[in-house]
């Protein structure tokens, strides 16, 4: 099948988040790479605790990733990595780029704050974690209560309730 995936992500990601999707696309053939702002391990956010650590294949401060090697971008959610990642103009660049080329760029929970800060919401309809809403809304997104909403590559969905359907979204748009 020769997909690889993209893994945007900080430490304080929602565990469930990277490890569910992550599970499902390497269970179907894809390669998937951790791409952070650091090479150190991140540990994930466990519901109320610290979780899982977590290797990292690339650094998007230390090297410019090349998106023509990947297929489709995923942001897990939890609360401290999006608030990490909208700071980082290599991470938002990165969205960017894939977003620019059409590729899937797949957000859940609170990841589509980082969509916000990367200037790719305005007239589309997204979801997210309901806390997220009004920021989406007040970037000009159209809002909905769905568990996944797909808006031309822009993949979103709710919360880790949500991720067998977010993750289904996912294989099917890398089918296309």
């Amino acid at each position: 099948m020769n997909k690889r995936i993209a893994i945007l992500t900080e430490e304080g990601f929602e565990e469930v988040e990277l490890s569910s999707p992550k599970k499902v696309l390497e269970d179907a053939g894809f390669e998937v790479d951790i791409i952070s702002t650091t090479l150190e391990p991140i540990k994930s956010w466990d519901h109320t605790d610290w979780g899982k650590t977590y290797e990292v294949n690339r650094n998007v401060d230390q090297e410019k990733i090349n998106i023509s090697c990947y297929d489709a971008l995923i942001l897990p959610g939890g609360v401290l990595n999006p608030d990490k990642l909208r700071l980082n103009e290599n991470a938002l660049q990165l969205i960017r780029d894939f977003n620019d080329a059409g590729k899937p760029v797949a957000a859940i929970c609170h990841a589509p704050q980082v969509l916000i800060d990367a200037g790719v919401v305005k007239g589309k309809k997204l979801t997210s974690y309901l806390s997220v809403r009004k920021d989406l809304e007040n970037a000009g997104a159209l809002w909905l209560d769905q568990s996944v909403v797909i808006d031309g590559n822009l993949i979103t969905s709710r919360t880790p309730n949500d991720l067998s359907n977010f993750n289904r979204a996912i294989l099917e748009a890398l089918k296309k």
